[in-house]
């Protein structure tokens, strides 16, 4: 639910970078508290339902830009069900209206930027969503052996293949140009947080476009990694958090990092098994390495647990952030009584939340 109190416009200026999953959850979170928000979605997925809409339309991907629309809106859970249904036979299976009503909105507009920006009017859109270059860019990984592969959707069975680690990825065209907002909601940005969400495929890819890494580097925002809860399968297997921060510094300048968030939450072993049966374990957070690497590492409960999945708290995530602005004060004017409130009320808010998991625990056992 949203911050009861005023209109959520906070002053806070978050800039949030990634994509899919990962970056939806981090947005259901920050909308609760400010309206100032800025999601920079990668657009080099070439799979799927999206990979079929890029190669048959010649449009950008909106699977992830359709995920962070949705998290964003203030809508009928109705409208969120429709856009995200998925068609389960026929010519369109497996594609997603969402998808195909972005692809409409594009032909209408003759721009996939402006596809976007119609359809998060429609959705009632808290902040905006933007893609990080509207050309069209394909991902290139390249493997400790010198192999490379090109195409997202083909990177994990390649790995898989090669049973070696990825050094690096790329994008070709190489530099593309980043879309003129992006780099100016940077500028301007009180928080820029990276991830959590794939380390290869969502995070870097963002880092990749022309200028976005050199502006992250050069605003004075405070700058946070939220690291994987799990490791990935096909990306990041046997990684800890300093190897998915050391990822990041591999392709981007150190000043892009400030602050690794990593979590600590104790998670059911009948989860971490069926984790292990698909190769991803719980990131192990190795404290001692950070020391040298010129980025904190804070170390806290970010895990919620839903239906067999381990996934980020939207709310954890948002009340860590808040908490480290209010300890570094990145500019003058916060921390002011509203964003003390939302402090206030997301920590009540949790309290909430955990008696109420505790009452049922007790009810059930």
């Amino acid at each position: 639910m949203p911050y009861p109190h005023g209109d959520r416009n906070s002053g806070l200026r978050v800039v949030a970078i990634g994509g899919g999953t990962g970056l939806s959850t981090l947005l259901r979170g920050l909308k609760t508290c400010t309206s100032n928000i800025t999601a920079v979605v990668t657009v080099s997925d070439d799979g799927g339902g999206s990979g079929a809409l890029r190669n048959d339309l010649g449009i950008l991907p909106p699977g992830d830009i359709r995920h962070c629309v949705l998290a964003l809106a203030n809508t009928e859970p109705m409208m969120e069900k429709l856009l995200n249904y998925r068609f389960p036979e026929g010519l369109m299976a497996g594609q997603s209206f969402g998808n195909l009503f972005l692809a409409a909105l594009t032909g209408l507009t003759g721009s996939f930027d402006e596809a976007v920006r119609h359809l998060s009017d429609v959705l009632a859109v808290t902040g905006r969503v933007l893609p990080v270059t509207v050309e069209n860019v394909y991902l290139v990984a390249e493997f400790v052996n010198g192999r490379k592969v090109l195409g997202e959707s083909k990177i994990s069975a390649f790995k898989k293949e090669q049973k070696c680690a990825i050094r690096r990825v790329s994008l070709t065209p190489s530099a593309p140009a980043a879309h003129p907002e992006v780099l100016a909601a940077v500028a301007s940005a009180d928080l820029i947080v990276l991830g959590p969400g794939s380390l290869y495929t969502s995070v870097i890819p963002n880092l990749l476009v022309e200028g976005v890494a050199e502006a992250i580097a050069a605003s004075p925002a405070l700058k946070v990694y939220i690291c994987n809860l799990m490791t990935q399968e096909g990306e990041t297997e046997g990684y800890s958090a300093y190897d998915h921060c050391q990822a990041l510094l591999d392709h981007a300048p150190p000043e892009c990092l400030g602050v690794c968030v990593a979590s600590t939450s104790d998670i059911p072993s009948a989860l971490l098994e069926r984790y292990a049966a698909e190769s991803a374990a719980v990131t192990r957070v190795d404290e001692e390495l950070f020391a040298g690497a010129g980025v904190e590492l804070i170390r806290c409960d970010l895990a919620r647990f839903d239906d067999g999945v381990v996934r980020h708290h939207p709310l954890k995530m948002t009340l860590r952030l808040l908490r480290l602005l209010r300890d570094r004060r990145p500019r003058a004017g916060f921390l002011d009584d509203t964003d003390a409130s939302l402090i206030r009320w997301l920590e009540d808010t949790l309290d909430e939340e955990n008696a109420m998991r505790s009452r049922r625990k007790t009810e059930s056992g």
